[in-house]
Parts: structure tokens; sequence; C-alpha cells
């Protein structure tokens, strides 16, 4: 057994959670159950980014602590992302102590270990409060931070502590050079490239005046303490969740996969690395950027006014199809639409009609005509021929040429396709009228039913209630979740027991 330590981007506690947040989320879950059912040994990070100036100023407007918004806004995630079956292993929180005591032990390694990493500086710069970060001019169009548009630049003057991250710029250069998949998918790692070919700048590690913060452990020269910069108590969350300082945490630590937004990839690829090899620690073993999910051209942005209630979204059709329509509309490499046009034709033609009905018309045959037990018979060439599909299903979802999830949702299809073009090349509601096709008659509806029980499995990273419903109609022994893949090489249906019951997937009501 493998262990797999994936972690997702902490979202920053500033307000609700969007289709942005969920595409995030829902993606690293499906990965996840994915691993699961190959057999690893699973440990999915997600969590809240809670100090910053951003989380301050909002909290002093509605008249309540920090901490009183905090725990507010990380409650309603949570509910949230239980509501969608995200089966993360553990919710970290930025304003847990012993996350505190893991960001000030890994600045203070830096520092002792490379004690030239970290000076004082005066520094003014213009500050995008929404980004928790100083900006460069490309990153700046009429006075606005391109990514938060609607937010006023503030310009900053204060002496704070200095971070060398020019320093590191030729280990990012050679790091990229001899790991190419370290980030992903290539479009990312060019950007990057671009920017180090561009020259680093040196960070500001610490904030004056800034009290929601962990305190920055090393005092000015004036005797001052300075609040953790926002992004030096963040990107740290991936490493304190292991346990670090503590004894152990060498145990999950390097982290297997971040998956994080494209927005946040200069922070990742860049600062992280650098803030870890300064530190003397291995780095993680690769970072996904996905795209955003767009609504009429524009990115899901609560700053920008461009927003859609995720809750709606999921009221629709249920958290399963949700979670299906979001991952086969929105490709996992890159932007993707959101329309509810789109939602409701996904659902209607790849669950409802196609793998639904599919189901629900097989089931009901072997009820029919089989009094509900699933025939032993031969496995047919038509149904072979499907174990080229299914490699394609595992190239996509197992990472070695990129997350693709789209892609293996794309493959899941087709296989749903076949199955239907199997049943109606065949039909066996015709065979059924000739006792003298009875072999043949039981060589179909076996086929069927296996075919779909080999779907379901495929589809449970993604579905995971709705398949865990079919399942048990199906009769298969055990539960759905503790299954393996490697099962599906030698799946033996004969004998089970299906009980149809009702439709997974309702068509939806004409308006």
């Amino acid at each position: 057994m493998s262990r797999f330590y994936l972690t997702t981007a902490i979202d920053y506690a500033n307000g609700d959670p969007h289709l942005g947040h969920a595409l995030e989320k829902i993606g690293a879950d499906v990965i996840a159950r994915y691993r699961r059912f190959c057999g690893d040994d699973v440990h999915l990070l997600i969590g809240m980014d809670e100090h910053g100036q951003k989380v301050q100023q909002t909290a002093a407007k509605e008249g309540v602590a920090p901490q009183a918004f905090t725990d507010t806004i990380a409650a309603r995630f949570q509910a949230m992302w239980a509501r969608l079956g995200i089966s993360y292993d553990q919710f970290i929180r930025t304003t847990e102590p012993h996350h505190k005591v893991g960001v000030q032990t890994l600045i203070r390694r830096i520092a002792e270990r490379n004690p030239d990493d970290f000076y004082e500086r005066s520094y003014t710069g213009m500050y995008c409060v929404g980004c928790e970060s100083f900006k460069q001019d490309a990153d700046i169009v009429d006075g606005k931070c391109v990514l938060h548009p609607t937010r006023t630049l503030e310009e900053v003057e204060e002496r704070n502590w200095f971070f060398r991250l020019s320093k590191y710029q030729a280990f990012l250069q050679d790091l990229l050079a001899s790991n190419p998949s370290f980030i992903e998918p290539s479009s990312r790692r060019n950007e990057i490239l671009g920017l180090l070919a561009q020259g680093l700048e040196d960070i500001s590690a610490s904030r004056a005046r800034l009290d929601w913060a962990v305190p920055f452990p090393l005092p000015l020269s004036t005797g001052e303490t300075q609040g953790t910069y926002v992004w030096f108590d963040a990107l740290p969350n991936y490493l304190t969740a292991t346990g670090f300082p503590d004894a152990g945490y060498e145990t999950r630590w390097p982290a297997d996969l971040h998956i994080i937004g494209k927005d946040i990839t200069r922070f990742h690829v860049v600062i992280w690395p650098a803030m870890l090899h300064a530190a003397g620690l291995p780095l993680p073993k690769q970072v996904w950027a996905h795209g955003f999910v767009q609504l009429g051209g524009e990115r899901f942005s609560k700053s920008a006014g461009v927003k859609l209630d995720l809750g709606e979204a999921v009221d629709r059709f249920g958290a399963d199809a949700f979670r299906y329509v979001l991952l086969r509309e929105v490709p996992f490499d890159g932007d993707g639409n959101f329309s509810w046009e789109r939602f409701e034709e996904r659902y209607t033609s790849d669950l409802a009609n196609a793998f639904g009905n599919l189901a629900s018309r097989a089931m009901a045959m072997v009820e029919k005509y089989c009094d509900g037990v699933v025939p032993v018979a031969a496995t047919p060439d038509a149904e072979r021929a499907d174990a080229e599909e299914i490699a394609t299903y595992h190239r996509a979802m197992h990472g070695e040429q990129g997350w693709q999830l789209h892609e293996g949702l794309a493959a899941a299809a087709r296989l749903t396709a076949r199955a239907n073009e199997y049943a109606a090349a065949t039909a066996p509601w015709t065979v059924a009228k000739d006792t003298a096709r009875r072999a043949e008659l039981e060589v179909i509806l076996a086929s069927l039913i296996r075919r779909i029980a080999r779907q379901t499995l495929l589809l449970a990273p993604f579905m995971p209630e709705k398949t865990a419903q079919l399942w048990r109609q199906l009769g298969a022994p055990g539960e759905i979740g503790a299954q393996t893949f490697a099962a599906l090489e030698s799946l033996d249906v004969g004998g089970w027991r299906v009980s149809k019951g009702e439709g997974l997937f309702p068509r939806p009501a004409a308006v």
C-alpha cells in the first residue's frame, strides 16, 4: 500500500464558498477517492486561511472579533463540503495553536540555516488586500489589481523583514529544468519559467501594524515585533498539518500533490519551494494548477460581483449530479464555462438518458426474465473490447499524464455508450421471446450487468452516493467504498440478486 498525501489550497475566510472553490475541492476529492480504489493510503487535506488584513477589516466592519468571524466562515465551508461529499481526512485552520508553532519554527529554521535570508528593509509598494500581496507593474491595469479590479490598491510604506527570494532563482530554474512535472499543466510551467527569466525580487515576510497574524518570531532591530505576512503563514499549512515540527511528521511529508488555482501558482512554485529549500526540507512532489470556472466568460469572484449561488446549483439535481456535470464541463487543466442550460443538457443526456436508463432497463430485464438473479454466463467479445477504453480512463485519472479528470469522465461516458449500443444491437427483449435462445439471453444480460457494475466503480470517485446506491441495487457484495479497481479484472456477477428500485437520475420536469 502506497501513501498518497494530497492537499488543496486553503480557502480565505472572507465569504461563502463558490463554484471556484467547489471545482477544486471536488477535483481533489475525486483524485483521493480514485487513489483509495487503487489501494493507496490516502490523506486529503483541506482547510481555511484565516489571518491577514482582509479578514481583520471584514470582521471589524461586521463588529465581531476576527476569531469569531473566522469560526463562522469555517463552519459554512465545512457544511458545504459535507453536502458535496468531500471526503477530507483533515481540515486545518491557520488559527490553530499547532500551526502557529509550526510557522514560527519554520521561519527560525530558515534563519538558523541561512542567516542572511531574512533582512530588514524599508519598502514602499502597491498592496492588494484582495490578494494579500504587493503587486508589480505587470499585475496592475488602470491602477487596479487584475484579479480584483473593484478594489483600490493601497500604497504601503513600512519597514519589514524581507526574505531573500532572489537568492533562489537559479535553484528554481534548475528544479523546473530537471523535473518538468513539478508544476503542471505545461502552460503553468511556461508562465513560471517566464517569471523566473525576468528575475526574482525579494519579498516581505512580515507586516507592521497587523495584529491578526502569527507573530513573526524575529524582532526588528528596533525591538518591534511584527505579524507574519499571510503567505508565509498560509503556505506552511501543508507541512504543519503533518505534525511538523514534532517527531514523526516525515511519515507523511513531503506531499505527493498540491492542487491549487492558477492564480496562486507563483506562491506555490516559487515562494514555497524556496522556503522549504532554505529550511533544508523536502519539496512537494508535484503542483497541479487548475483553471477557473467562468460565467459568461468571467471568472467567479465575490469582489468583482460575478457569482452564482452554490447551494442553488447543488439543489438543482443533487450533489452527485453537480459533481459530475461540473467536472465533465470544466476541464481540470484549463478554464470552463458554467451555465444552467448546459448543466441541464449534460445531466439529461449523460446521467438520466444514458447511464441511469441503461442501469434501470438492464435490472428490469434481469428481474423479468431471470427472477432477479444475474445468470452465470461467458463474457462476449464485444465486452472484452472495453479494455482499451478502461485503460484510457486510468491514464486520465492516475496523474501519469496529468490530472485530466474531465478526460476520465469522457472515457466513462464512452463506455456507457458502448453498453447501450450493445443492448440495442443484441435486443435482449426480442431474444427473450425465443426459448431456444435462452443461453444467448443469459450472456447478454450478464454482460450488461457486468458492464454496469464496472461503470459504477469507475464513476464512484465522481458520484459516491449514487454509485453506492446502484451497487446495492445490483446486489453486489460489500460496500462500494471497500472495492478496488484490481477486482474489476475478474468481476463475477453471476448470482447477484438485483433490485431495480427507484431511478437514479429522474428526468427534469418540463418547463
